[in-house]
């Protein structure tokens, strides 16, 4: 018995699939025979997993075992050597029972002698993308894939499927990759570092080409960009754009990309938002060529305003901050004060000699959305986060950005579109200065439904008790989707799909868990887990009987490795997967009906229905028997036994309507649109002995039920699961 089982091991079969195939007689004797042929026609004892998972396929599926001989000696030359030929060959002999066999017939039939070379299947691919070219990139994460497949399968019959599975795979991300740099370059028609001139609106001064050229001798003509967000608040989904095109423009032209934090504004910044900013980033999978600050610069961002009032260019004027607001405000009456008066009063500032609010330092100009003057500088008594009290006098972002832009060489200023009416406030204020002046260009921002990232609303659901904070999973905050259990890289998929536009992008959340999914689907082990557990006694093994179940990590795939689980008398299963009555279409589990345990090789029949004072269905008792000696089941279940128990969360969206920030689709504002079911807790889910050393953000895919991942709230006590998403996508939700 033993050196059957190890036989079978020897052509790949694992150490289950061998017992379980030895304890099926007739199996056992058409594998043994196949695999002794195979050797003899091979000439070599050795048989390679591939070859062996044919031999296995042929002797579990041939219904005539007078042909076991004729499909061995094509196997074992390997002149049928794909699953895809192996299914030609079966239904060949059995559409066949004369003999004698026409041998040529059956070789066209099943593809023997049929070459498909790698340069064929690119070549394949490459038509059937270049035909739906046009599809691909206007629908991008719409578009099905299948297609794809389909048409490339249809081409080359004989291909192995994986190879162009793969294939497609790589030429659709080469694609988008394509799309993508088309989207940062040269459909955005950007300019190279240096010609800066060449942009349009870009103000040429006399001394402007100096400048370049000093630029360019500084920087070798290196692209520089910059992601400059305040810290005041974490980053969102729509940041992710930023930061993806940011970095990802900079590294697909060689260059560099700064973090610059945004520091004028020291009522709001706390140390958390410097370092969960920086933590993002980097969790996204960027490293800033620098980390900088605006505050770096405060000295010198004084001295050149200093320089802009010597210049006539800006005056300390008197009016309050409500005098400011609103449309058609009159000119201030202190606009042509005397330069060295506003000099003397600017320094005054510097010195805390006026209360907050009583003067600021306006420049002047007028925007392009008709603001006249704006701040450069106004008094805050405040400490600030990095440079304490050494300031009261702050400088404005209207001021700071370009001139940080500027100190910092930066070649191009990616902003969002609400930005566009500051671009000529950023060519003029560094014109005004006589210093190097960078491009900057606007690109539309991301929103996506069925959610805020307003800081201001996200602190009112905090406040609220709404979620728990910034990083609730149901929001959609950076923080919130890494404790959810999104993959960076799927994120910057997701972005990469998205594509940078002109234009504001509204995005359904569904788009981004697609992208989520295909991540997870290569990256997320399988594992056995029960949610809603219902206790199922097996009375016809011993009461002792203790088993190991070797599962594998990855189905497809079992070079990824595998995991041991136990098999007991007692097992779980989902409530969900037991009807007392059958009703049509129902797969799983009934007294009428057997059903399979994934992996154990049992199939299960219900003898007993054991029920509580209340009528509900508590336990079953159940009867077992190999796969190998019943007939196949109509479905099969997950299930544990000897599990952990475990807390699940288990996630909806936040809000009930598309635009909860729409007061014509939400009258009462977007606290009144909270979906009252948007966080269901199972505090006592079961899942197996394998996740036991999990640690904080490992993700797993409970079989059938989703993606999980492990939440910072876990202890050593307890684990707790947040579920990522679900399995497929839910039909309601597009």
């Amino acid at each position: 018995m033993a050196d059957i089982v190890a036989l079978f091991a020897s052509v790949g079969l694992s150490e289950q699939k061998a017992k379980e195939t030895q304890k099926n007689e007739a199996l056992s004797a058409a594998l043994k025979d196949a695999i002794t042929r195979a050797q003899m026609v091979s000439g070599s004892v050795a048989i390679d997993k591939a070859m062996g998972t044919l031999l296995y396929g042929m002797a579990s599926r041939l219904r005539d075992p007078s042909r076991l001989g004729f499909l061995t000696e094509y196997i074992a030359e390997r002149r049928i050597s794909t699953e895809l030929q192996l299914s030609a060959a079966l239904d060949f002999v059995k559409s066949h029972p004369q003999d004698p066999l026409d041998r040529s017939t059956f070789e066209s039939f099943c593809g023997v002698g049929a070459v498909v070379t790698p340069e064929q299947i690119e070549d394949a691919v490459e038509q059937v993308i270049k035909k739906y070219k046009k599809e691909l990139l206007s629908d991008r994460y719409r578009f099905n894939m299948g297609l794809l497949m389909g048409e490339a399968r249809t081409a080359l019959k004989w291909a192995d499927g994986k190879i162009i599975k793969n294939e497609v795979d790589m030429q659709v991300k080469l694609e988008a990759k394509s799309l993508m740099e088309q989207l940062r370059g040269e459909a955005l028609k950007f300019h190279k570092p240096g010609e800066n001139y060449k942009t349009e609106g870009y103000v040429v001064t006399p001394n402007t080409m100096n400048l370049l050229k000093q630029h360019l001798e500084l920087t070798g003509g290196q692209v520089r960009t910059r992601f400059p967000p305040e810290p005041n608040g974490i980053l969102h989904i729509g940041h992710a754009k930023a930061i993806n095109f940011n970095f990802g423009f900079a590294k697909s032209n060689d260059g560099i990309c700064f973090l610059r934090y945004d520091d004028t504004n020291p009522e709001k910044e706390e140390e958390k938002y410097f370092t969960a900013i920086k933590d993002m980033v980097e969790w996204l999978g960027y490293k800033p060529y620098m980390i900088t600050h605006a505050s770096d610069n405060f000295q010198r961002l004084y001295d050149l305003a200093e320089e802009l009032i010597r210049r006539g260019q800006a005056y300390v004027c008197h009016q309050r901050g409500e005098e400011l607001k609103g449309h058609n405000v009159p000119a201030s009456p202190w606009r042509d004060r005397p330069v060295e008066e506003s000099l003397v009063l600017f320094r005054w500032m510097k010195k805390g000699l006026f209360a907050e609010g009583e003067v600021t330092l306006r420049m002047k100009l007028v925007m392009e959305d008709g603001k006249m003057d704006p701040v450069a500088y106004r008094i805050k008594y405040t400490p600030h986060h990095r440079t304490g009290d050494a300031w009261c006098i702050y400088p404005t972002y209207d001021y700071t950005h370009c001139l940080c832009d500027s100190i910092e060489h930066i070649t191009h200023s990616l902003c969002t579109k609400e930005f566009q009416a500051r671009r000529s406030s950023y060519f003029w204020l560094c014109n005004a200065l006589d210093v190097y002046c960078p491009v900057q260009w606007e690109y539309g921002r991301l929103n996506l439904t069925y959610t805020v990232v307003s800081k201001r609303k996200i602190i009112k659901l905090v406040e609220t008790g709404a979620v728990r904070d910034w990083d609730d999973p149901r929001l959609f905050t950076l923080t919130a989707l890494r404790r959810r259990g999104f993959p960076p890289q799927a994120i910057n998929n997701f972005c990469a799909r998205v594509g940078v536009t002109v234009a504001q992008t509204t995005m359904e959340p569904h788009l981004l868990e697609a992208c989520v999914r295909d991540v997870l689907n290569e990256e997320a082990p399988r594992v056995m887990a029960v949610l809603e557990p219902l206790k199922v006694t097996i009375t016809n093994l011993p009461p002792d009987t203790k088993k190991e179940v070797r599962v594998p990590n990855f189905p497809l795939n079992e070079e990824k490795g595998s995991h041991v689980v136990p098999f007991s008398t007692t097992i779980y299963i989902e409530q969900s997967d037991f009807r007392e009555v059958m009703e049509k279409g129902y797969k799983r589990l009934t007294p009428e009906q057997p059903v399979g345990l994934r992996h154990a090789g049992y199939i299960i029949s219900v003898q007993r229905v054991i029920k509580d004072s209340g009528g509900r269905v508590v336990e079953l008792e159940v009867t077992c028997s190999g796969t190998e000696s019943t007939e196949k089941p109509r479905g099969f279940i997950h299930w544990v036994s000897n599990p952990l128990q475990c807390e699940v969360r288990l996630y909806e969206r936040l809000f009930q309507h598309k635009n909860p920030e729409d007061h014509t689709e939400v009258p009462g504002g977007f606290l009144s649109d909270i979906n009252p079911n948007s966080l269901q807790v199972i505090s006592s889910a079961l899942v197996d002995q394998s996740v036991a050393s999990s640690k904080v953000f490992d993700k797993f895919q409970f079989e059938r039920l989703g993606y999980f991942s492990v939440d910072p709230d876990t202890t050593s006590q307890k684990l707790v699961f947040n579920r990522t998403v679900t399995l497929k996508e839910d039909p309601g939700k597009i």
